[in-house]
């Protein structure tokens, strides 16, 4: 029989670390403490594979797992010596989730579980403290009537404010136990109201309702979003674990918290985290009450009054510092660690390997590698290649004036500027239609996590660096600014207030998630130092990887940035760019309205001289290295006006009336251009437009050699063939255009003549294309589009969906159909080597910076991966972390 129930504490450990899968990330974590010797309170996890099976028998039970749940309880109450259900002496548990890898606060908890009108009794019995007893009552039946019974939680809150406001108070812990009774009567009858039932009694009901709802949370729309955003795929799940309570609200000698071995912002090897006296786990992570900071360094740099934990309770912390150290060696990183004081007593809940910033995640991994702790090898495989992006970009000029608001907690690090927006909904809605936007909240909740992906930062006026939208904006990369106190939110009014001044939706304003502060309007921005640990990790990097990085460039600025963050060369330079601009635009149309060859020649002449000076200032930021110029790809018709003022400006400039203008326009056009006269078919058609482009070419490629003695290496490609017959006549054309310049120019150059591999034609013709192409270069755009069948342009509408639907595992143009598509580039790679053994392969789409479309490139032995100049490092580490799974 299989089993499902897996137990841990009191020298028992059914599981360990590497059982991931199966228990969940919290599940495992907690039998590998448990094994260790920690202070973990005793339980057992129910697995993932149970998970399956619940929906797949329609979320029910089979008896046998209730047999083993019984067995597992058993389990709890004989180390704790306690019984469940029992009124005199409970055992309560929580019943938390725990999948393969952290989603936090995705899906959900439930504490203080076994409590009823008898039990309550028996704990404040046993507890010999009344207040404690109501409060951990109160907690439960405010959180189960949420998590399971999905009850509005709003009212229960509400209830608890009007109980503090006519009493005077601020803080639930000011609240006697009478006061507490009276609320919990009060929560009660508001399930009745709001369920038609009463609060269930019976615990064993509460215990299958509880671990109903923790599976159930996985199909949430949070868990959802969270998942397609992450890439966790849905046919993983939860496990369910059942732990005995340890009380962090008995008083002042208790306290709960949240820490990390070293700092998630910045890397520094510095405990960091917050603690609250007299508190429960969900008050630290929800946000709801702002914490405590854990050390006194901490606590004196950020100039806070309340003490810390290694002030409040030294000895405690002591203990705690010793465990950080001996978990931090064990699993050889960085931990993220949930703890609980029960008078005096110190608990380990869990400990996971800690989400962290790009910049905190190269310096972890760098300094671990310099300890010894890990190797280098190990430290390249630490950075998610995707994380980089945060480091990539501009920050906020320390220069520039900064109209500071107000100062909040420095959450999650980098700068962004954007429109105030006061809810998650009208983020997405603002970002779709391409404003920037700072999602500002109270509080953030797992339903925000739409919204917050949305937004280009978040401020919070609650909770604290470990809250819900710290922890999530570090692991999305996203600034955060957290419990900003001065700020007075109105969410409905959709207005933030700061003293006497106001910001409203639609009002630009600014966050440093390095500093904490608020700024209104918006503050420029500066170029990212890209050493230190990074440098030290790209070195790393480059030396273990196989791919070359290329950059998709056609503009000197594109080409300086590309090499600045260390492109190999160009992979990908569109001509069709710099026709486009307006100084020569007039003479690109001129050339297409021509009636004859004679006419296109004359305009071509024109274009000759800013073509080649084009290609000159490239060839000058990429001497001594490889450049692959896509000659013109697109069809002719988008080169012409749309709009009639065009048409009469086009028509003076050309010298031909509108009319004649407008009979090419219509003779031009195409029902379906992207299939229709582009790439190589115009080549073939209009040959003098390949010639000038391949003479304007070498005779720049020479110019730079002369003057730098470093000969760039032009790779001419030829977009779009899907026959060796046009490959043949388009080579032609550039290799005669080629011998032309050397003879007047007295010098010859190395340079090669390829193609673009985006049609499924050519992919499965590559062997009769490689004799007569050097190279081959795969435009996975076009590619994916023409073997799905699938317009780019507009699949955005029904992508989503498909990737939901489990159709495609991903969007198909951000990672590659390695199924679909890849087969077909494996294929053209193979046969292509048949034919020429030394041929040079590619990647030149978007795939080209995407992690795991890499992999696939590295396992099919390309040469090279192109991407845009941003993407450029994300694509070295990438390779190198293919590199090194490859071996």
């Amino acid at each position: 029989m299989t089993q499902y129930v897996y137990r841990f504490g009191g020298g028992v450990s059914d599981g360990g670390a590497g059982d991931k899968n199966l228990l969940g990330g919290k599940g495992a974590n907690l039998a590998e403490m448990a094994s260790i010797g920690l202070p973990v309170p005793p339980g057992f996890t129910i697995s993932t594979a149970m998970c399956t099976r619940y929906y797949e028998e329609g979320e029910t039970f089979p008896e046998s797992v209730k047999a083993e749940v019984a067995g597992g309880i058993a389990h709890i109450a004989a180390i704790t010596g306690k019984q469940f259900g029992d009124a005199g002496d409970p055992l309560l548990v929580s019943v938390r989730s725990g999948a393969r890898v952290s989603m936090p606060g995705m899906m959900d908890t439930v504490l203080n579980l076994g409590l009823n009108d008898q039990t309550v009794q028996g704990l404040a019995a046993t507890s010999g403290d009344d207040r404690f007893a109501w409060d951990s009552y109160r907690r439960f039946i405010q959180m189960y009537a949420d998590v399971v019974l999905g009850l509005d939680h709003g009212r229960f809150e509400e209830a608890l404010e009007i109980a503090k406001e006519d009493r005077g108070f601020t803080l639930d812990t000011e609240l006697s136990a009478t006061d507490l009774q009276a609320l919990v009567a009060e929560y009660k009858s508001i399930v009745e109201e709001l369920w038609n039932k009463p609060f269930p009694q019976d615990v064993h009901d509460q215990l299958w309702g509880a671990i109903g709802a923790v599976f159930g949370s996985w199909q949430s729309e949070r868990a959802k979003v969270y998942r397609r955003l992450n890439d966790i795929p849905a046919d993983w799940g939860t496990a369910v674990n059942v732990q005995a309570m340890v009380f962090g609200n008995m008083g002042d000698t208790s306290a709960t918290g949240v820490a990390f071995t070293r700092d998630p912002s910045t890397g520094e090897r510095a405990y960091y985290g917050e603690f609250l006296i007299n508190a429960q786990g969900e008050d630290v992570v929800a946000g709801i009450r702002t914490p405590q900071y854990l050390t006194r360094t901490a606590r004196e740099t950020a100039g806070a009054k309340p003490a810390s934990m290694e002030e409040a309770m030294p000895e405690v912390y002591g203990e705690l510092a010793a465990v950080f150290d001996r978990l931090e060696t064990h699993y050889r990183d960085m931990q993220d660690i949930e703890f609980t004081v029960e008078r005096a007593k110190l608990w380990m809940l869990q400990t996971r390997s800690g989400k962290r910033t790009a910049k905190a995640a190269l310096k972890i991994a760098v300094d671990m590698a310099n300890e010894g702790l890990i190797t280098r090898e190990e430290a390249i495989l630490r950075v998610d290649p995707q994380a980089l992006d945060q480091l990539l970009h501009p920050t906020l000029d320390p220069k520039a004036p900064r109209d500071v608001l107000t100062k909040g907690l420095p959450a999650s690090p980098g700068a962004a500027s954007g429109l105030a927006v006061f809810d998650s909904d009208t983020a997405e809605k603002r970002a779709n239609a391409g404003d920037s936007v700072i999602l500002i909240r109270v509080e953030t909740s797992p339903e925000d996590i739409h919204g917050m992906h949305a937004a280009r930062g978040i401020l919070t006026a609650r909770g604290g660096m470990t809250s819900h939208a710290a922890v999530v904006a570090r692991g999305m990369g996203r600034p955060c600014v957290s419990g900003a106190g001065s700020l007075s939110i109105n969410a409905r009014e959709k207005v933030m207030r700061v003293g006497s001044r106001e910001v409203r939706e639609g009002d630009m304003v600014t966050i440093d998630g390095a500093t904490g502060e608020v700024m209104a309007g918006q503050v420029p921005t500066v170029q990212p130092e890209l050493s230190g640990d990074f440098g030290t990790l790209m070195t790393w990097a480059d030396e273990v990887r196989r791919l070359k990085v290329r950059a998709n460039a056609e503009t000197p600025l594109d080409c300086r940035t590309a090499r600045e963050f260390g492109a190999e060369g160009v992979g990908l330079c569109r001509t069709e760019h710099m026709f486009f601009d307006s100084a020569r635009i007039t003479a690109v149309r001129q050339m297409i309205l021509a009636e004859n060859e004679a006419g296109r020649r004359a305009a071509l002449e024109k274009l000759l001289p800013e073509q080649r000076s084009d290609f000159l200032e490239i060839f000058e930021v990429m001497a001594g290295l490889p450049v692959t110029i896509r000659l013109l790809d697109p069809p002719l018709h988008e080169f012409l006006p749309h709009e009639e003022a065009e048409f009469a400006e086009v028509a003076t400039a050309a010298g031909v009336d509108v009319d004649t203008l407008k009979r090419r326009a219509a003779e031009l056009h195409e029902f379906n251009p992207m299939l229709g006269h582009r790439g190589c078919r115009l080549g073939v058609t209009y040959p003098e437009i390949y010639e000038m482009q391949a003479r304007a070419i070498f005779e720049a490629a020479i110019a730079v050699a002369e003057k730098s003695g470093a000969a760039p290496v032009p790779e001419v490609m030829i977009p779009l063939v899907g026959t060796r017959r046009e490959l043949e006549l388009m080579k032609a054309v550039v290799d005669k255009a080629a011998q032309a310049v050397f003879a007047e120019k007295g010098r010859t150059i190395d340079y090669l003549v390829g193609t673009m591999i985006e049609l499924p034609r050519a992919a499965l013709m590559a062997g009769e294309i490689a004799e007569v192409g050097a190279f081959f270069s795969f435009g996975t755009n076009d590619l994916t589009q023409t073997t799905l069948g699938v317009s780019r342009d507009d699949a955005s509408r029904f992508l989503t969906t498909y990737v939901e639907k489990g159709i495609y595992a991903k969007d198909p143009f951000v990672s590659l159909d390695v199924e679909g598509v890849g087969q077909l580039i494996a294929l053209a790679a193979e046969r292509g080597r048949v034919t020429r053994p030394d041929i040079k392969l590619g990647i030149c789409g978007e795939h080209g910076g995407d992690p795991a479309s890499i992999a696939f490139c590295e396992k099919t032995g390309l040469d090279y991966v192109s991407a845009s100049p941003y993407r450029v490092p994300i694509a070295r580490l990438a390779a190198a972390q293919a590199a090194i799974r490859g071996k």
